[in-house]
């Protein structure tokens, strides 16, 4: 039966509400540029609630995965500017789950002082060439710390 024959129509999911709110962001980030970040951790979201959002966003083109203060994981969804982006807690369970509305996600942007430092040390190659033996090691020290 429907709506009309006295029973209540079905209350629509969490995950398309959570879509909704993500289409108006998508939309304000086209006219203004404003981000837009949903932490889905801290939604009531049953699995079947973050299984049918994730159906209904789909798969884009971009994917990531970075290995910086832990593991984490970065997709583009079917709608270019929206991104589910996922950080991995030591036991393999997502510690921060969340949809980043934005044309990249920050995580993704370089820090402006790694930057500097990656200019710094590309100039010395410019100015030293070695040899990739050498390149090598140097990028291994450097990620040590």
């Amino acid at each position: 039966m429907n709506a009309d024959c006295g029973h209540p129509a079905p209350a629509a999911s969490l995950a398309d509400a959570v879509f909704a709110e993500l289409a108006e962001a998508l939309a304000r980030l086209a006219a203004t540029g404003e981000e837009t970040v949903v932490d889905l951790k801290s939604l009531p979201f049953s699995p079947t609630d973050l299984e049918a959002l994730a159906e209904r966003l789909g798969t884009g083109e971009v994917s990531c995965e970075l290995d910086v203060a832990g593991q984490s994981e970065v997709r583009e969804t079917a709608y270019s500017g929206v991104w589910w982006v996922r950080h991995i807690g030591g036991d393999g369970q997502a510690i921060v789950e969340e949809v980043v509305v934005a044309r990249v996600p920050e995580i993704l942007m370089s820090h402006p002082d790694d930057v500097a430092f990656a200019a710094r040390r590309m100039r010395a190659a410019v100015d030293q060439p070695q040899t990739n033996e050498q390149t090598a090691a140097d990028e291994e020290e450097i990620s040590r710390g």
